[in-house]
């Protein structure tokens, strides 16, 4: 059994390991990540690099670790999904595993059902717009159509992940098999419960410069490689690299800005507005919310715009290893053999082709934009991407 997580390990905390941990009860043979590089879904600079949160989840349970490449990281939750879909179906996955509020598949299902219903569009047509954001508006026509109760389970975060990965299992035709694991212990923003913290506030905690109470929340092997980064200064701070955001988006016009709103809402317009009036991010960010638009819609524009990115598309154009055990080597010989687009040598892109160069070119480019936030700069020297080898533990 090859069992695969969507994730982005930012950092690997004590809910992160139980999670690979379930996936070797239920009998993997092989764990197979797709993490995030160096930007994440929620629109922000990841607080470890890529190489190192992929080090963290080999020595944590994992065998196997491929990037999941920027354009579909830095996306809302549907292209996401799919992109991580995709990409462990290329890697061979037959399980896809993952976490939820809820821990309960058939309301998920039910749930994923309910939103590529014919009739759904129509009553989220009908939902009243007036102040309310867009996940608002699908959870008032999700209860038209179902109940209140399985309704509310989209005000959960990891269950609104969920069911997209159960869309996209479905758009992509995919025969993985879903499972999830109820997420137990602290909430995705909330405070620690117990040894348990959650993701983002152990970014928090070393935003404040408080790097070993973070490793309190977290499994041994992950902490000693946040330990290693803390002394090498390769921990990352976006805010250092505000000016340079601030300054490619004073630059663009407002036709620059209308790429990066799909929905054609006119969001990038107030964009464009709060560009010409804001002296920081956070009081551009600010300028332009509104209920209707949630923050990390806007914090995903805004780098989008920062780092040019171009919309996903629809192929993954190759399977870059960041990390591997000795048996994710081995499934890696299987995946070869089997005519997979393996990457783990910069050297070889030329050979997948146009779409994987110009990828790579691309996730180099942000990449090298990244480490300009390590506050030691002789950690920031451009052309990683180039030079960094895949982890092998």
């Amino acid at each position: 059994m090859v069992i695969g997580i969507v994730c982005e390990f930012d950092p690997l905390h004590r809910g992160h390991a139980r999670l690979l941990s379930h996936a070797r009860a239920l009998g993997a043979d092989t764990v197979v990540c797709a993490m995030s590089g160096s930007f994440t879904q929620r629109g922000s600079f990841a607080a470890l690099s890529k190489t190192a949160r992929a080090e963290m989840a080999v020595r944590c349970g994992a065998d196997l670790v491929l990037e999941l490449p920027t354009p579909w990281a830095m996306s809302p939750a549907e292209t996401f999904a799919r992109g991580g879909v995709r990409l462990l179906a290329l890697a061979g996955a037959d399980t896809l595993l993952f976490g939820s509020e809820c821990g309960d598949l058939p309301a998920l299902r039910c749930l994923a059902d309910c939103l590529d219903s014919p009739t759904f569009a129509d009553h989220l047509t009908a939902a009243p717009e007036s102040g309310l954001t867009f996940a608002a508006r699908r959870q008032a026509a999700a209860a038209s159509l179902l109940d209140n109760a399985t309704a509310a389970l989209l005000q959960s975060p990891n269950n609104t992940l969920a069911v997209e990965y159960l869309r996209a299992l479905r758009h992509t035709h995919s025969a993985m098999t879903p499972c999830t694991l109820r997420r137990e212990g602290a909430g995705h923003d909330g405070a620690p419960e117990g040894d348990t913290a959650s993701a983002s506030f152990l970014r928090e905690l070393l935003r404040q410069g408080r790097g070993e109470a973070a490793c309190a929340y977290m499994p041994t092997s992950a902490a000693d490689v946040l330990r290693r980064e803390l002394a090498a200064g390769r921990i990352a701070d976006g805010a250092l690299c505000e000016r340079a955001i601030l300054v490619r988006l004073r630059a663009m016009t407002e036709a620059d800005w209308r790429p990066y709103d799909p929905g054609n809402e006119g969001l990038y317009h107030r964009l464009y507005q709060a560009s010409r009036d804001a002296c920081t991010v956070a009081e551009m960010l600010s300028t332009a919310k509104t209920k209707r638009y949630p923050l990390a819609r806007l914090r995903r524009m805004v780098l989008s715009a920062y780092l040019q990115l171009p919309p996903a598309p629809e192929r993954v154009p190759y399977l870059r290893v960041l990390a591997a055990t000795a048996a994710g080597r081995a499934h890696l010989r299987c995946l070869r053999d089997a005519g997979a687009p393996v990457l783990t040598k910069p050297a070889d892109v030329p050979a997948l082709g146009p779409a994987a160069e110009e990828l790579f070119t691309l996730e180099s480019r942000c990449t090298d934009l990244y480490v300009l936030a390590r506050p030691d700069l002789t950690q920031a020297a451009p052309g990683q991407d180039y030079r960094t080898t895949p982890v092998i533990v």
